[in-house]
């Protein structure tokens, strides 16, 4: 299943972005912990790379992750150009007030009243971006919400004479490339409901918790190490005692629950990706491209 969610507010968001990146001296990307390289958007790098904009990557909900997977994307991500990047849990009271001060490190020539530093914060929807601009102000500035997508607009707020802060709507990008990547943004939340199927999203998550953590299904649904995806959710269904009329399994409460039970961690700490299985994905994308335009070049020679 190939999701794609782009929602007409955000080609307008997109602009806003791009032209508030000519007035700013760090962005400031939320990531979500569990996924952090599908969870950054492609987009969002070429704008502040295009502007020559250092970046500082804030891995939130990282209460929620596997602390040495985090440990592993830290390491990754601090040793790439013009980056620094923390792990954070934005809920956390204290955690935000460490942000100002690592940006700074990237922008040591804004540091006076004369040449506040200016702060972007950018991300796709549902990693925390409004919690942190809550935290940072320390009112409620941006609406938070469960839902994808709450905020709309840029907002700058004006923190102290030394500090300006641009809160951006959640922005994805018009497509994304790699199918896991999609589910892996449908598991955690970050993509419309109406634009996933709870019952695929819930099936993926199931293979992958199987193969990456499956004392955690055992420990919480009777999972046993034989079972896939599908029979992950059939086996929650039976064990929940989840039911539609007839007596069939409720299939799609049954996916709901292992989405929501992940998403909420009450599974355990989670991450879906790690450095070394993006690197494979990464290269068997490439290998696989690769066989295609050599099949279309020898069917065109045909």
């Amino acid at each position: 299943m190939s999701i794609q969610w782009f929602p007409g507010h955000m080609t307008a968001a997109r602009k806003h972005a791009t032209d508030a990146m000519k007035s700013v001296d760090v962005v400031v990307e939320v990531l979500d912990a569990r996924l952090p390289e599908a969870s950054s958007n492609p987009m969002i790098h070429a704008i502040r790379t295009h502007r020559n904009r250092p970046c500082l990557k804030l891995l939130n909900k990282a209460d929620l992750a596997d602390p040495d997977v985090t440990a592993a994307w830290l390491k990754h991500f601090n040793s790439l150009p013009n980056t620094k990047a923390v792990a954070i849990s934005a809920r956390k009271p204290g955690e935000a007030s460490r942000i100002p001060q690592l940006a700074q490190s990237l922008a040591p020539h804004r540091d006076d009243n004369l040449k506040p530093l200016r702060l972007i914060i950018m991300g796709i929807p549902n990693v925390g971006k409004s919690t942190l601009m809550n935290a940072l102000v320390k009112k409620k500035v941006a609406a938070t919400g469960d839902e994808p997508a709450i905020t709309k607009s840029i907002q700058r707020i004006h923190l102290n004479p030394r500090l300006t802060l641009y809160d951006t709507p959640g922005l994805m990008w018009p497509k994304i490339e790699h199918e896991s990547d999609g589910l892996m943004l449908a598991a955690s939340h970050a993509i419309g409901r109406n634009a996933i199927i709870d019952e695929e999203v819930a099936t993926f998550l199931g293979n992958l918790l199987q193969q990456r953590y499956p004392h955690y299904l055992t420990a919480r649904y009777g999972c046993t190490p034989d079972m896939d995806g599908v029979s992950v959710i059939e086996h929650i269904a039976a064990r929940r005692g989840y039911r539609i009329k007839g007596g069939t399994p409720d299939i799609e409460k049954a996916s709901f629950t292992l989405l929501q039970d992940y998403r909420d961690g009450l599974l355990g700490r989670i991450s879906l990706e790690t450095p070394a299985s993006r690197a494979q994905m990464l290269a068997e994308a490439k290998a696989k491209a690769a066989d295609k335009a050599d099949e279309m070049a020898s069917d065109g020679a045909d």
